[in-house]
C-alpha cells in the first residue's frame, strides 16, 4: 500500500465504526489532516505553523496573559465613579438596569455600592486607578488599560470559555491552542503553549477546567501543558528508578518508529500528535526542571518579583512566564485564582493588590530590562467585572456589560486609557470592546489576520473569532 493512500480495505474497516463518525470525519478529517503533517521543520518535529510566512510584520513575537479568574471589580483597580461615590446606598435607576442581563441579583431590589477604596493619579500620563496598586501605577505609562471591555457570559466557566476560545461551547479551541496551530513555537525543548496556576488566599479559588486550555478540534500537539509551580512540574514526567536516559531514548525512538510506520498507512492526525509529545515530553524530563528552577536567578531579580522559589504564588509564575518567553515559548497563560468578591469586596481586592501588584511590575520591568517587552504582548484581565450595585450589603455580582482589563508591549499602546463606562460604571459606552475585538486585535500583532486563520469543521470555516470581531486601531502603537 502506498503511504496516504485510502483503499477498500482501508475504508470498510473505518466504516465498521459507525456511519455517523465516517460522516463526522468526511467533514472534518481533511483540514485536520493537513493541519498535523504539512508543517514540521525539516529533519525536526518543530511545528513551524500553518500562517507562515505571516499575513502582516508581527509587533510581537509572543503573548503573555495575566488571566485574573472570579472576575475582578473594575470600580476598585481601574475605574473610578465619583458619580457612583454619591449615590452610594441609593437606589440604582431603573433605566440603567432595564433589560440587562443580571447573574444572582436577578429580581432583588438594586442598591448603588460606591468604589469602597481609593484612586489617585500615575505616571506622566495621569491614569487614575487605586492606590493600592502602586506598583502597576509606577509602570502606568507602558500600559493601556481598556476601560470599555464587554463579554457575552455572565457565569464562571462560560465566561471563562468566551474569553479563551470565543465561544461559550466546549470544545472549541482555546487561543493558546490557534496561535500555536497558526505560528508555532521558536522552543525546541518545551511545549508552545504553557498554562501556570496559583491560588488566592482569600478563599474563592474555584477550579479552572483543563478544556479552557484544550485544542478542540484541533490536533491534540496544540493543547496547553499546564505546569505545576509546586511540586512535580509535570505528573509522570521523570524516568521510573533504573532506567536510564539513554535507554529511555531508545524507548521513545522504538514506539516512534512504529506509530510512523502505521501513520504512513493511516494518516490520522492524532498519531502524527504522539509522536510529537513524546518526543517532546523527553526533552522536557531535561528542559522542565532546569525551567522551574528559580534559585539560580540573581538575587535583586528574586527581589524585584517578591516571591521564593517554589512557592507556587503569583510572583513566582510571573517570574515563570519571563524564563518561558526567553526559552520561546509562544503562548503562556497565568491564572491566578479568587477573584470572586460576592461579599467583601473591599478586604478582598485589598487581598489581590498585595498577590498581584508587585508581580505585574515585575514582568513589565523585567521584560523591558532585557529589550523583550517591545515584542511581548502582555494582557491582565478577568473573565468579566463586578455590578456597580451591592450583593450581600458588601459585594458585587457578576457583571458583562462594562469591565476594564489591560494590555502591554508589543504594538500597543503605551500610556493612554481607551473607551469608558457610563458615570455609574454599569455599560461600556465610549468605544466598546468585546471579547472577539480583543482576540482579533492579539491575533493582528502576532502577524495573523484573524479572519484567515481558519479550520474547516462540520462543513464551515471555523475561526477563533467566529464571525465578528475587528482589529482595536486605537490601541496600536
Amino acid at each position: 500500500m502506498e503511504p496516504n493512500s485510502f483503499n477498500r480495505r482501508l475504508f470498510l474497516g473505518r466504516l465498521s465504526q459507525g456511519v455517523g463518525s465516517l460522516a463526522l470525519a468526511s467533514l472534518a478529517h481533511p483540514a485536520l489532516l493537513r493541519a498535523a503533517t504539512g508543517k514540521a521543520a525539516p529533519g525536526k518535529d518543530r511545528w513551524t505553523g500553518v500562517v507562515n510566512p505571516p499575513h502582516f510584520p508581527p509587533k510581537a513575537k509572543r503573548v503573555i496573559w495575566l488571566s485574573m479568574a472570579g472576575g475582578p471589580s473594575h470600580l476598585e483597580t481601574l475605574d473610578y465613579k465619583p458619580k457612583l461615590a454619591e449615590m452610594h446606598k441609593e437606589a440604582m435607576p431603573e433605566s440603567v438596569t432595564k433589560g440587562k442581563q443580571i447573574a444572582q441579583l436577578q429580581g432583588q431590589k438594586l442598591i448603588c455600592y460606591g468604589p469602597q477604596l481609593k484612586f489617585r493619579k500615575f505616571g506622566k500620563s495621569g491614569a487614575e486607578i487605586c492606590e493600592l496598586f502602586e506598583h502597576i501605577g509606577s509602570v502606568v505609562d507602558d500600559i493601556c488599560i481598556v476601560r470599555s471591555m464587554t463579554t457575552d457570559a455572565i457565569n464562571h466557566d462560560p465566561a471563562h470559555m468566551f474569553m479563551n476560545t470565543g465561544t461559550q461551547i466546549a470544545g472549541r479551541p482555546s487561543m493558546g491552542a490557534w496561535v500555536t496551530y497558526g505560528l508555532g513555537s521558536d522552543a525546541l525543548d518545551l511545549p508552545g503553549f504553557v498554562v501556570l496556576t496559583s491560588l488566592g488566599k482569600g478563599g474563592q479559588n474555584q477550579p479552572i477546567a483543563a478544556r479552557q486550555w484544550a485544542a478542540g478540534f484541533l490536533p491534540s500537539r496544540f493543547q496547553g501543558v499546564n505546569l505545576r509551580s509546586k511540586g512535580d512540574p509535570v505528573l509522570y514526567l521523570g524516568a521510573p528508578p533504573g532506567v536510564t536516559h539513554g535507554r529511555q531514548h531508545d524507548v521513545v525512538q522504538a514506539v516512534n518508529a512504529i506509530n510512523a510506520k502505521y501513520d504512513s498507512i493511516v494518516d490520522d492526525p492524532e498519531i502524527s500528535a504522539r509522536i510529537a509529545q513524546y518526543e517532546m515530553a523527553f526533552q522536557m524530563q531535561t528542559s522542565v526542571p532546569e525551567l522551574i528552577d528559580t534559585s539560580k536567578e540573581p538575587q535583586h531579580v528574586l527581589d524585584l518579583y517578591g516571591g521564593k522559589p517554589g512557592d507556587g504564588s503569583f510572583a513566582s509564575n510571573c517570574l515563570l512566564a519571563r524564563r518561558l518567553a526567553e526559552r520561546g515559548v509562544r503562548f503562556i497563560q497565568l491564572y491566578h485564582k479568587d477573584w470572586d468578591h460576592h461579599g467583601g469586596v473591599k478586604e478582598g481586592v485589598t487581598l489581590k493588590a498585595q498577590e498581584v501588584d508587585r508581580a505585574c511590575m515585575a514582568l513589565i520591568t523585567d521584560l523591558k530590562q532585557r529589550d523583550m517587552l517591545a515584542d511581548t504582548l502582555i494582557v491582565w484581565a478577568g473573565e468579566f467585572g463586578r455590578t456597580p450595585m451591592s450583593q450581600g450589603g458588601d459585594g458585587r455580582d457578576h457583571h458583562n456589560a462594562g469591565f476594564s482589563i489591560w494590555l502591554c508591549g508589543g504594538g500597543i499602546k503605551p500610556g493612554i486609557v481607551f473607551g469608558a463606562t457610563d458615570e455609574l460604571g454599569y455599560s461600556a459606552v465610549e468605544n466598546p470592546v468585546d471579547v472577539h475585538d480583543l482576540h482579533a486585535t492579539m491575533l493582528r500583532l502576532l502577524g495573523v489576520e484573524h479572519t484567515r486563520l481558519t479550520v474547516k469543521f462540520q462543513g464551515l470555516d471555523a475561526r477563533l473569532t467566529n464571525v465578528s470581531g475587528k482589529v482595536i486601531e486605537g490601541i496600536l502603537a
